[in-house]
């Protein structure tokens, strides 16, 4: 062996870098390919979520317009997917029954409803089929409307069987939904495809008494605040698992 020969150990020493610069490369590769994963995931969870959001308030204002063009005065909560209707025009003190000009304004509720809810629902009035009038490039979709019931927070008095004002807002909203349905039967109809495949129904129920004020003054016109029907938008979230799996496909595509 000559002086020029390298050392049998500086070979394998040399080939030992070797394999750890490849191994590290690899490895700076992977963390890459999934930082991109996590970072395209995160962008398209968050574009879905920002888009939905968009889509309810478009439904909200587009009822809002529809019932004032119909003498209904309502508001809405865009944050928070809320149509809202004062229980005055619905309602007499500490009764459940719709009063006349209330089956009135819960009629061109339902109009407006059987308008809109076909083009975000699954199955619209036991079809498949959405409307031709609904907007073609719409994927956001609507998962529950609840009819919800609230009150002040004053004691109920004099209301018969009625036992507090959970029993009211409660009542209250099942005769909203009752109206709803029966001036509209389509939109009982109206359903959201779950996980599992099967739909549920859109349209639900639910009485708050006085647990969700919106106002806490002690005036009459704060208390008249509390007192309403809630009509609140949910929309189908993501799902995460087709949503890793049109990101992993796209990543195998590149």
């Amino acid at each position: 062996m000559t002086f020029d020969e390298p050392h049998e150990a500086d070979i394998e020493e040399e080939n030992y870098f070797v394999s750890m610069t490849d191994m590290m490369v690899g490895l700076v590769f992977i963390f890459i390919i999934l930082l991109m994963y996590y970072v395209l995931q995160f962008r398209d969870v968050t574009e879905q979520l920002s888009g939905a959001d968009r889509t309810r308030t478009e439904i909200l204002h587009k009822l809002q317009k529809t019932l004032k063009e119909n003498g209904v005065i309502v508001s809405i909560d865009t944050q928070n997917g809320v149509l809202r209707l004062p229980d005055a025009i619905l309602f007499d003190s500490a009764r459940a029954e719709l009063k006349p000009e209330g089956l009135t304004a819960v009629g061109h509720l339902a109009d407006a409803l059987a308008d809109v809810l076909p083009c975000y629902t699954d199955l619209t009035g036991g079809s498949a089929q959405r409307p031709a009038r609904c907007p073609p490039d719409n994927h956001h979709r609507i998962e529950a409307l609840y009819v919800e019931g609230h009150t002040d927070a004053d004691a109920l008095k004099g209301a018969g069987m009625l036992r507090d004002n959970w029993d009211l807002s409660a009542l209250r909203a099942t005769n909203t939904y009752r109206a709803l349905t029966s001036l509209r039967p389509a939109l009982a109809a109206e359903c959201s495809l779950n996980r599992n495949g099967d739909c549920e129904p859109v349209l639900s129920v639910s009485g708050y008494g006085p647990q969700r004020l919106i106002d806490r003054g002690p005036t009459d016109e704060d208390k008249r605040r509390n007192r309403r029907i809630d009509l609140r938008l949910i929309m189908v979230t993501p799902d995460s698992g087709a949503t890793a799996g049109a990101l992993r496909q796209r990543l195998e595509a590149q």
